[in-house]
């Protein structure tokens, strides 16, 4: 049974699994945590205004909903990490960038709306901790499965990869509140989280790969031994035959 069993999929939720989404990017031997936002600027009554869901590894492991925050877990590391402290300060993060970003969407407009079809504003912030320990991290943003701007938290640096995307540069690379806004969580937070929630990932990684050494080591061997038997059983029937046995 898959862990998404039992879960009520809200009207935003389903906003979120439905967009197009890619797993969160990682290079060679690197570990990653990411985290994907929608916020709605019009929901409906009863409709979630923003949803977001967790990866460590390109595997989900939680999904929140900023407005009840409600937060439920989607995998077997969502459910061993729920107590600890890293869980907790999580929540409470990922319910102020759902909080900054909903009130930064009312001066911004990406596109004229309607009641029956409002545009959704996308987020993804990314962390990563290289082999050399060297933690690298970035945002995100746009709509509709397309990136309008990305931030790089390292140089604090906005690149616009879409039209759309300049009037949100404009406003927040301005704004030096909002730039060390997104460099604090994806540098500062992410990683020690990214860090909490690796330590459990390995154990769990290790307890996976364990079980299955065993059989692998036993089959070489029995590889190993049959050349062996193989080659003794030829030479004595060629010797049977040159003693016409």
């Amino acid at each position: 049974m898959g862990w998404t069993a039992g879960i009520k999929f809200t009207p935003g939720l389903l906003l979120l699994l439905l967009l197009p989404q890619r797993d969160c990017p990682r290079a060679a031997h690197a570990h990653s945590l990411c985290y994907d936002f929608t916020i709605l600027p019009k929901a409906s009554p009863g409709q979630s205004w923003c949803e977001a869901q967790g990866q460590v590894d390109e595997k989900t492991f939680l999904s929140y909903d900023c407005g009840s925050q409600e937060v439920k877990s989607l995998s077997l590391l969502g459910e061993e990490v729920k107590g600890t402290r890293a869980w907790q300060e999580q929540m409470e993060t990922l319910r102020d960038v759902g909080d900054f970003l909903r009130q930064q969407l009312l001066d911004l407009k990406l596109e004229k709306y309607t009641d029956r079809d409002p545009l959704p504003l996308q987020g993804r912030m990314l962390c990563q901790r290289e082999a050399n320990g060297r933690t690298r991290a970035s945002w995100q943003f746009g709509s509709q499965g397309q990136t309008f701007l990305l931030f790089d938290s390292e140089n604090r640096t906005w690149t616009v990869l879409h039209p759309r995307g300049r009037q949100m540069k404009e406003k927040w690379e301005s704004d030096r509140d909002v730039t060390e806004f997104f460099r604090k969580i994806s540098m500062g937070d992410c990683r020690s989280w990214l860090e909490s929630f690796l330590v459990h990932w390995e154990k769990m990684l290790e307890t996976t790969a364990s079980p299955t050494m065993a059989p692998a080591t036993a089959s070489s061997r029995a590889t190993a031994v049959m050349p062996s038997t193989w080659v003794l059983a030829v030479t004595m029937l060629t010797c049977s035959l040159l003693l016409g046995l």
